[in-house]
C-alpha cells in the first residue's frame, strides 16, 4: 500500500510541474522514453505539431498533426486547457497466436486536453513512439481529412511499397501487396501512394518506420511525396458514396467517394500513429508496439481457437496426379487433400474459391459436385479440419446466417479474400465480421487485406493476414520483380506490423536464371532451402502448403521437415543476425527446442552460426542447407544432423537465392 501512495503523490506532482508550464505556448512540451533515447517536442504555439529526437539526433523535424472538420481544423490556433502525465507505466500484454506469449511494455504519457473539445496523447516507449487524437463533442463529426505531415531533417533513403493501380484510377483500391522500392524522400514516386508500413532509414543503423494501430470505424493512413521537399505527408481514402457488384466473383467495388474521409461519433479516440526506432536492423521483426497499442482481446474465450498448417488447392491449381480420378473441385480431389493432410498430421485443408459458385455471391448453396457436410465428416474422422474461402463483400451479406450454418457443420473457420481497400466502410465491415465469427467460433485468415494495425490482439480468432507480396504473385511475375530480395525486406518492415500468409513450401524451385513465371505449375524463386528457411522466419500462426500433396509426398523428407516445425505455442523469437535487404536468420523456441531458419538475397553469403543463445547441455540439430550444386539446380539440398552446445558455432553457405532451416532438439 506504501508503494501505491507514494506513487500517487510522484503522479501528483507531475501533473503540477506541467500545469505549471503548460501556458507557456511558446515553449515545447517534452516527452521522453524511460530510456531516455528518445525524445519528442510537441509544439502548441499556432500549428499542433511534433518533432523527434534519438540520442540528440533530430529524426524529425516540426511536423503537423491536426484533424479536418467541416467548420474548422484541430489543430490550429491550439489552446492547451490541460497537460496530464504518467510516468514509467508498465503493462504486461498477453498474445496468443503470436510471436511471444506474452510481453511487457513500459512509456511515459503525456496528454494534452485542448480546447474545441479535443485532445492528444502522447507515447514514448523505448522501442518508438505514438501519439493519437481524441474528440469529445456532442455530436457526429464528419473528418474531411487528416493532416499527418512528416518532415525530415535530410534526404533520407526510404523503403516503400506503393499501389499497383495505374496513376489517374483509385490508388486506394488494391491487394497491399508489392515489393519495396528504395529511394530517398525526395526521390519518391509521387504517382502513386504507398502503403504502410513505411520505413526511413536515418543512417548508422538507426531507422524509423511508421505504422499504426488500433484502426476502428476510420480509413487507413497511406504515404505520398511531393518529390521536392524532404517531406513526407499522410493520405487516406475518401468515404465512399456508391458501390457497385462486378464479376466474376459478385465483388463490391467503390465507384464513387465523397469529399471526406469519416462519419465518426463525436466521443472517440483515433488510430495511433508510430514511428518505431531501431538502432539494429535485428530488432525491426520482433518490435511489438502494433500489437501493444490495439486494443484489447474483446474475446472472453480463446480456448477454442486453433492455429496449424494448411494443406492448400489454389496455388498449385487442384494439380494432383497420379490418381485414377480427375482432379478438380469434387470429393476425390478434397477427400485425397484430406488424406495427405492426415498422414502428415497438418491441421487444416482449405476449399479455396469454387466450392461455391462465385459469380452468383451465395456462399449458403454449395456446388452439386462437393457434399460438404461429408467432406467434413470425413476430415474429422482423420483430425483435420477444413476452412472455407469467401469474398469479404459475400460473406457480409450473409453474414449471421452463414456463420451459424458453417460453424454447426463443423467448420473450423474462413479464408476471407478481395476486401482490397482500407477505407472506412472497408475497415467497419472487418470488424463486423470478426466479432460475428468470433461469436459463432470461427477463425479468419484475412487475404486481399490491409496491413495489420493490431486488429489480432482484439479478436484473437483472426489468426493471419496476407497484406504481402506472397508465392501467389510468382504464378505471374516476371523474374524482375525480386522476390529474394523482397524475403529479406519484407521480414524487417512488413511482419513488424503482424503475422504473415505468405504461402510458402513450391517444391519446384528456380535459379534466377531458370525461373519461369507459369500460372498452373509455378515455381519458386530461389532454393528449395529457402523455401523451407520460410517456416520458421515468417511469423505465422496459420501456415499454408502450397503445392501440390503429390509432389509433397515425392518429397518426403522436406514434407517431414516442414510440419516438424511448430508455428503455434512459440516461447521466444529472436532475430540472430541480418540485414535489411541483405540476409536473416531467425530463432524461435518451443518447449526446450529451437528452430532457425536463414535467408539470403540473389547475392551468396556465408554466416557463421553462434550457438550462444541455446541453454546448458547437448542439443541434436538437423540442419537442411543449400546443395553443392544448388546455384544451378535450385533443388538440390544437403541434410544433416550433429550435436551442438551453446559454445558451438558453425559456417553455413547460402547460395544465390538460398537459404537454411535446422532444428535443434535438446537430448
Amino acid at each position: 500500500m506504501k508503494h501505491i501512495v507514494l506513487y500517487f503523490i510522484f503522479g501528483l506532482l507531475g501533473c503540477v510541474c506541467c500545469l505549471s508550464s503548460a501556458w507557456a505556448a511558446d515553449r515545447p512540451l517534452v516527452l521522453k522514453s524511460p530510456g531516455g533515447n528518445l525524445e519528442v517536442e510537441i509544439i502548441t504555439e499556432g500549428q499542433l505539431a511534433y518533432a523527434l529526437k534519438h540520442k540528440g539526433k533530430i529524426l524529425l523535424d516540426k511536423s503537423p498533426i491536426g484533424l479536418v472538420l467541416e467548420d474548422r481544423t484541430l489543430g490550429e490556433n491550439v489552446k492547451v486547457r490541460r497537460v496530464n502525465r504518467r510516468s514509467m507505466v508498465k503493462e504486461d500484454i498477453v498474445s496468443p497466436h503470436y510471436r511471444f506469449p506474452g510481453f511487457a511494455v513500459t512509456y511515459n504519457e503525456l496528454d494534452l486536453k485542448l480546447r474545441d473539445n479535443y485532445g492528444v496523447v502522447f507515447r514514448a516507449y523505448d522501442e518508438g513512439i505514438a501519439y493519437r487524437f481524441y474528440t469529445s463533442a456532442k455530436s457526429p463529426l464528419v473528418i474531411k481529412d487528416e493532416v499527418v505531415r512528416m518532415n525530415f531533417p535530410q534526404d533520407y533513403e526510404t523503403y516503400m511499397a506503393y499501389s499497383t493501380v495505374k496513376p489517374g484510377k483509385d490508388q486506394y483500391v488494391m491487394a497491399f501487396q508489392n515489393i519495396y522500392t528504395k529511394a530517398t524522400v525526395k526521390g519518391v514516386n509521387t504517382k502513386n501512394i504507398a502503403f504502410l508500413p513505411v520505413t526511413v532509414d536515418c543512417g548508422e543503423g538507426l531507422k524509423m518506420t511508421l505504422l499504426e494501430s488500433d484502426l476502428e470505424n476510420y480509413p487507413g493512413m497511406f504515404v505520398k511525396g511531393d518529390g521536392k521537399s524532404c517531406s513526407l505527408q499522410g493520405t487516406f481514402a475518401k468515404y465512399p458514396s456508391e458501390m457497385k457488384s462486378f464479376p466474376p466473383r459478385a465483388m463490391k467495388r467503390v465507384v464513387g467517394r465523397t469529399d471526406y474521409i469519416a462519419k465518426t461519433e463525436g466521443t472517440r479516440n483515433y488510430p495511433w500513429r508510430i514511428w518505431a526506432v531501431t538502432e539494429q536492423d535485428i530488432e525491426m521483426p520482433v518490435n511489438n508496439l502494433v500489437y501493444a497499442l490495439a486494443s484489447p482481446n474483446r474475446v472472453d474465450d480463446c480456448s477454442w481457437i486453433k492455429t496449424g498448417k494448411v494443406a492448400w488447392d489454389w496455388w498449385n491449381d487442384w494439380g494432383i496426379y497420379n490418381v485414377d480420378f480427375k482432379a478438380g473441385i469434387n470429393m476425390e480431389t478434397y477427400k485425397y487433400y484430406i488424406d495427405f493432410a492426415a498422414d502428415n498430421r497438418i491441421e487444416f485443408v482449405v476449399l479455396d474459391e469454387g466450392w461455391y459458385n462465385p459469380g452468383k455471391g451465395d456462399m449458403l448453396t454449395v456446388v452439386p459436385e462437393l457434399d460438404l457436410e461429408e467432406l467434413v465428416r470425413y476430415g474429422k474422422s482423420k483430425g483435420v479440419d477444413l476452412i472455407l474461402w469467401t469474398v469479404f463483400n459475400v460473406l457480409d451479406d450473409q453474414l449471421e446466417e452463414a456463420c451459424k450454418k458453417y460453424s454447426e457443420m463443423g467448420i473450423s473457420g474462413f479464408k476471407v479474400d478481395f476486401l482490397d481497400r482500407d477505407d472506412q466502410t472497408a475497415v467497419e465491415m472487418a470488424y463486423r465480421i470478426a466479432e460475428m465469427t468470433a461469436k459463432y467460433k470461427l477463425t479468419l485468415d484475412l487475404h486481399g487485406f490491409y496491413k495489420p494495425t493490431g486488429m489480432n490482439r482484439t479478436y484473437p480468432n483472426i489468426i493471419n493476414f496476407e497484406a504481402v507480396f506472397g508465392m501467389e504473385e510468382m504464378k505471374w511475375s516476371k523474374i524482375e520483380k525480386d522476390m529474394m530480395e523482397y524475403d529479406v525486406i519484407m521480414p524487417y518492415i512488413r511482419m513488424m506490423a503482424g503475422p504473415v500468409d505468405y504461402t510458402p513450401g513450391a517444391m519446384r524451385n528456380a535459379t534466377k536464371k531458370d525461373f519461369k513465371d507459369i500460372y498452373y505449375n509455378p515455381m519458386s524463386q530461389g532454393t528449395r532451402c529457402h523455401q523451407l528457411a520460410a517456416y520458421i522466419v515468417h511469423d505465422s500462426p496459420l501456415t499454408m502448403l502450397a503445392d501440390n500433396p503429390t509432389i509433397y509426398k515425392e518429397e518426403q523428407e522436406c514434407t517431414d521437415f516442414i510440419v516438424s516445425i511448430p508455428n503455434k505455442n512459440i516461447e521466444e523469437t529472436r532475430v540472430l543476425q541480418g540485414k535489411l535487404g541483405e540476409s536473416i536468420v531467425m530463432a524461435r523456441k518451443v518447449d526446450s527446442n529451437w528452430y532457425v531458419g536463414g535467408m539470403t538475397d540473389w547475392n551468396q553469403r556465408e554466416i557463421t552460426l553462434d550457438f550462444g543463445f541455446l541453454s546448458e547441455g547437448t542439443y541434436e540439430v538437423t540442419l537442411f542447407s543449400d546443395g553443392v550444386n544448388a546455384n544451378k539446380q535450385a533443388e538440390d539440398y544437403k541434410k544433416e544432423t550433429f550435436k551442438v552446445t551453446s559454445a558451438s558455432m558453425r559456417k553455413i553457405n547460402m547460395v544465390s537465392g538460398g537459404g537454411f532451416a535446422m532444428t535443434i532438439v535438446k537430448k
